[in-house]
């Protein structure tokens, strides 16, 4: 990897370049993929001691966009993400290590419909460059897998030849770009 400026420093999500997104299986034969259009964060990025590195993402739960408008309000409703009741989903990092070059774990607290628990997401460093407007920039790549059942997201409707509408495990893709504080 190649750096254009050291990477240590405060950096602020960029939301335009950025997704927060998710896929499920849909009636045990498709998945279906979807993000969140309204997120915030920041956080702390040490390169060389990944311990001292710290992160917090805010997503608007309203802002889910599967690209049917039919779903996105069904997954907004009490069914799923009660959105009325908890506008918010949170994530803040208790810890960072790296695993090898370029690949980091983060642990941290997931809150979902007000029930906070540990997820452990798996980011790959893919970049760093300084764009044309003189910005400092660092890309990653995370995912992780929950059982969205663990935090009450449990509405599901049975298929007459056997199992369920929707899977309970969601697959988490973050694709990341953050701008450094100046």
């Amino acid at each position: 990897m190649t750096t254009t400026a050291p990477l240590t420093g405060d950096y602020t999500l960029d939301t335009s370049h950025s997704t927060i997104g998710f896929s499920a299986r849909h009636a045990m034969v498709t998945k279906v993929r979807g993000r969140f259009d309204e997120v915030s964060g920041s956080g702390h990025f040490d390169a060389d001691d990944p311990s001292k590195s710290s992160l917090e993402v805010v997503i608007q739960a309203k802002s889910i966009d599967t690209g049917n408008a039919d779903r996105d309000n069904h997954l907004r409703s009490n069914d799923f993400l009660a959105m009325d009741e908890f506008p918010e989903i949170r994530f803040v990092s208790t810890s960072v290590t790296r695993d090898r070059a370029d690949h980091y774990q983060v642990v941290g607290d997931l809150t979902i419909k007000g029930v906070t628990k540990a997820v452990t997401i798996d980011f790959e460093h893919t970049g760093a460059a300084v764009d044309p407007f003189g910005n400092h920039r660092v890309g990653f790549e995370g995912r992780t897998t929950i059982n969205r059942k663990d935090w009450g997201v449990n509405w599901n409707a049975p298929l007459e030849a056997g199992g369920l509408l929707v899977s309970e495990n969601i697959n988490l893709e973050l694709d990341v770009s953050a701008i450094k504080a100046a």
